[in-house]
């Protein structure tokens, strides 16, 4: 039975035409689902490990200082607001708004000597997710695949229809790229490669019922879009893509997928504990990994519903530091406590990897200035890319241990420096790709994925 007739005996399916379009167009000249499924499947024939990475992202840098790297005996300018709480491991402290941190600390690990030389926002996007500086000319994004591109080319699909990356959460800007958020983008590789940016609910606006038989008009559009594709590459590669093509579709209608974004399947109790903030996003990320998802970049906000906030961006003018993180830890510290245990009670903490880390860190020192916005005096650290701290949790690795160490003012690593092409390393190798693997950049030449070692005290 050929696929045409199977739609046309299908029942009708929810598919919107923007969703159509954003999982299997994904923009007339621009990205084609269908390609990065064809180009994806030539770039790695043999199957991925089983293993998955969910990398919370807080844009605009948190505080090292306020979260996992306290310095209580410092100048008041320099220690800051909170003071540190013991763990259930001994030795290792943390900030006092992070209660629920402190007694799961046996089920994760801190770096806290991550460094690098990039102290702009998006300059070190590109620093941190691809390894690399420098921003595409006339935009914000970096010059070299990130993550999530990189991650997606190199593996193909564990399950028929599911991307091996996607993106969630707050979208930093528009530009003429599409929608950007960190680990997505596709740096001087073609769009196609750009993994798609996905709700808690699933594709957007995805509820629009259509029949098979429009379906299958949908399948016909998508194949002349791509014969066409065909005909104007300038590599002049002219292999068919019929069954690439129908892998796209299938991603429009695949259960494995579409189940994935249905939380009525979990228990209530526990979809109340990740809460109604971001948390939902969270536990979506958990249920992706295991519809068969390799790679989930999270957005995190850095406001919550008691307190807006530009990101986790606190500089003095921007926003009173004190305040917004008395609002915005406890949600973070419960979003994340929660999912680090419904990783572990679910058994999954061998196969999936948890991260959560900003671009860089904020200064030592922090500033008394009047607010932008509110002309009030407000307190706030600058960016500051010398130190910064990194959670890491489950992907089978020695956890309850402090990785690093930083001088008396959380400035510099003064023990164990740590480059983001290390962390990148060190996911790339859980996710099962060859570190050796080499990608052409965009005047053909061979490029390294990563130049870093993995971090060799997580195991």
């Amino acid at each position: 039975m050929n696929d045409n007739n199977t739609h046309r005996k299908a029942n009708p399916r929810a598919v919107s035409r923007r969703g159509a379009l954003h999982a299997g167009l994904l923009g007339i000249g621009g990205m084609s689902l269908a390609t990065l499924l064809r180009q994806r499947a030539e770039a790695d024939k043999t199957l991925p490990k089983d293993t998955a990475v969910i990398f919370l992202f807080l844009h605009g840098g948190p505080s090292q200082l306020e979260t996992y790297d306290l310095k209580p005996n410092a100048p008041t300018e320099v220690r800051g607001p909170c003071m540190p709480i013991s763990t259930n491991v001994q030795g290792l402290s943390l900030c006092e708004l992070l209660p629920m941190h402190s007694r799961i600390a046996n089920r994760f690990a801190l770096i806290r000597s991550c460094t690098h030389g990039d102290g702009g926002h998006f300059e070190a996007h590109g620093r941190f997710m691809s390894g690399n500086a420098g921003l595409k000319t006339g935009t914000f994004e970096s010059t070299h695949p990130q993550m999530g591109a990189i991650i997606g080319r190199a593996l193909k699909s564990r399950v028929r229809g599911v991307p091996a990356a996607v993106g969630m959460g707050l979208v930093i800007y528009q530009s003429a790229h599409g929608e950007y958020l960190p680990g997505i983008g596709n740096g001087y590789w073609s769009s196609a490669w750009r993994p798609p940016i996905v709700t808690k609910t699933g594709l957007p606006n995805s509820t629009l019922t259509i029949e098979g038989g429009r379906l299958d008009d949908r399948v016909t559009l998508l194949r002349q879009i791509d014969g066409f594709r065909r005909d104007v590459d300038n590599r002049g590669v002219m292999e068919s893509v019929d069954e690439f093509n129908r892998t796209a579709i299938e991603i429009l209608t695949a259960d494995k997928v579409r189940q994935a974004f249905d939380l009525a399947q979990e228990d209530p109790r526990l979809v109340a504990q990740y809460g109604d903030e971001w948390g939902q996003n969270a536990l979506v990320a958990r249920r992706l990994v295991e519809a068969g998802v390799s790679f989930v970049t999270i957005s995190v906000p850095g406001g919550v519903k008691a307190m807006d906030a530009p990101g986790w961006d606190d500089h003095a003018i921007n926003i009173d530091l004190p305040t917004i993180m008395r609002h915005r830890l406890p949600v973070y510290d419960q979003v994340v406590t929660v999912l680090i245990n419904d990783i572990y009670d679910r058994g999954l903490d061998k196969k999936v990897l948890v991260i959560a880390a900003g671009e860089f860190g904020r200064t030592p020192k922090g500033t008394l200035q009047p607010g932008t916005g509110t002309g009030k005096l407000q307190w706030g650290r600058d960016h500051w890319p010398g130190a910064q701290s990194i959670l890491i949790s489950g992907g089978g690795f020695r956890m309850g241990q402090v990785i690093g160490a930083t001088d008396k003012h959380a400035a510099y690593p003064v023990e164990r420096p740590i480059d983001p092409q290390d962390l990148m390393a060190t996911i790339y190798r859980h996710l099962g790709i060859d570190l050796s693997t080499h990608f052409p950049d965009g005047s053909g030449r061979p490029v390294a994925i990563t130049t870093g070692t993995p971090i060799r005290e997580l195991g």
